[in-house]
């Protein structure tokens, strides 16, 4: 048996997803699912689907790279007490998109406590290497090229708001070519206090939207722009703002939400969404260190 490094409470995953499950179990078997098709029946496995969402976030929490040596490797050999009706490499890939539907729905159960405090930011998702992008089939139709800082790339684009203690609030997947600000008032209609942002998200129509709903986005200003005052816990919070880069770096090389081996857009999405829940049940997640140290000493006038 191979060993693992595991960052999460398996257990507490599987109780988790498994109490959940039950509560929408009338349900599922009513509505149709996701990768579904009129008139489809969907066959039945021995596997229940809480098992295959706690296997597939398991995978984002551990030291293996690709799905098949953790499942071969490991799950395999070493699970089988633990899940008696395993099936084969092949057929758990087949069952996997059936659990996407549940995995989005569970994963908003997942979202952190809005605190004012808020930090926007996007990150590509590409799906292969730029070279490859003329002879790729897979999300035809689906993705684009986009372009930032660091340069091209061909895929998706994952906008994330998390609060100040690094917890998700909010996420939204885009072609690569959508502009930053457009997702953001879908996103933030549950939103209240202050919202944090890179140069990206600067527009005066944006800001007077968001502050209608109590929402004050503050960014950084452009080099042309005139100078503007700002409250001095602002710019505090603006250089703290790094946070979500931490975020965004998590989510990419420890919960591996990114790679180029996906065959269909279901398993990607699964991908996604089971990185993103394996995320927050990192014993440890980025955070700002603002509230014991600094904000005490601030004067009443800067906020």
């Amino acid at each position: 048996m191979s060993t693992i490094v595991s960052r999460l409470d398996i257990t507490q995953i599987f109780c988790d997803v498994d109490d959940f499950y039950k509560q929408w179990e009338g349900l599922w078997q009513q509505v149709p699912q996701l990768p579904s098709t009129t008139g489809e029946r969907r066959s039945k496995s021995r596997m229940c689907l809480s098992e295959v969402m706690t296997i597939v976030i398991a995978f984002h929490g551990s030291s293996y790279r690709t799905f098949k040596d953790f499942y071969t490797l490991h799950v395999l050999p070493g699970w089988r007490g633990a899940f008696p009706n395993l099936v084969s490499y092949t057929r758990f890939v087949e069952l996997m998109p059936w659990c996407l539907m549940l995995l989005c729905c569970f994963l908003h159960t997942r979202t952190g406590e809005i605190t004012g405090i808020s930090f926007i930011d996007s990150t590509p998702i590409n799906v292969c290497h730029n070279c490859r992008a003329h002879a790729h089939k897979v999300f035809k139709g689906l993705v684009k090229w986009g372009k930032n800082s660091v340069g091209w790339h061909f895929g998706f684009k994952l906008h994330l708001i998390i609060n100040d203690c690094g917890e998700l609030l909010a996420f939204k997947l885009t072609p690569a070519n959508v502009d930053d600000r457009k997702p953001v008032p879908d996103m933030t209609k549950d939103l209240i206090g202050k919202l944090f942002g890179d140069r990206g998200y600067v527009s005066q129509k944006l800001f007077e939207e968001l502050y209608e709903r109590g929402v004050e986005l503050v960014t950084k200003s452009k080099k042309k722009m005139k100078n503007r005052l700002v409250k001095l816990i602002d710019k505090i919070l603006l250089r703290k703002r790094a946070v979500i880069e931490s975020v965004n770096d998590h989510l990419k090389n420890i919960c591996q939400i990114e790679h180029s081996r996906h065959r269909s857009p279901f398993n990607f999405l699964v991908n996604l969404m089971a990185g993103l829940t394996a995320y927050t049940y990192l014993p440890k997640k980025p955070s700002i260190d603002i509230y014991p140290k600094d904000l005490p000493a601030l004067p009443p006038a800067i906020f």
